[in-house]
């Protein structure tokens, strides 16, 4: 399998969630390095590079994002990334429990790749992530950096 996915971006609030979507993510290509951050105030600090985040690490090639997040709204997040020239060719993916039309309207208006509903059984919401896993590690392409 070839992957154009080498650094994931995980921004999830929910300690289960987020320990879920590693382990299920990390099936598909054990090489991709997974960044974890629980709001959004750490999550621009990482993608401007700024504070803790300083030139510490490559910029994601994947933006997993959850809309329901302390400090800054997952909408405030992904407005902020599509709005920088670097930042907005990375894909976002909104990850949330929200399926309300305005949610998902809000993020379609902000350029989100994609909107997806976390469901609320284990095992769907285990599919789910293996399905993400499956389609961007190994079905979709981006433009090389």
């Amino acid at each position: 399998m070839v992957s154009n996915i080498s650094r994931v971006l995980l921004v999830e609030d929910n300690p289960a969630h987020a320990k879920l979507m590693m382990r299920t993510l990390n099936e598909f290509a054990q090489s991709m390095a997974i960044d974890h951050v629980t709001d959004g105030e750490a999550a621009l600090a990482y993608l401007f590079q700024t504070g803790p985040y300083e030139r510490k690490q490559q910029l994601p090639h994947l933006v997993l994002l959850d809309l329901r997040i302390p400090k800054f709204d997952g909408l405030t997040v992904l407005h902020r990334i599509k709005q920088d020239p670097v930042l907005k060719q990375i894909p976002v993916v909104i990850l949330t429990t929200s399926d309300a039309d305005s949610d998902v309207r809000g993020a379609t208006d902000r350029f989100a790749n994609s909107y997806l509903v976390k469901p609320i059984d284990y095992s769907k919401f285990a599919n789910l992530m293996r399905s993400i896993g499956a389609y961007w590690t190994e079905l979709n392409r981006t433009p090389t950096a």
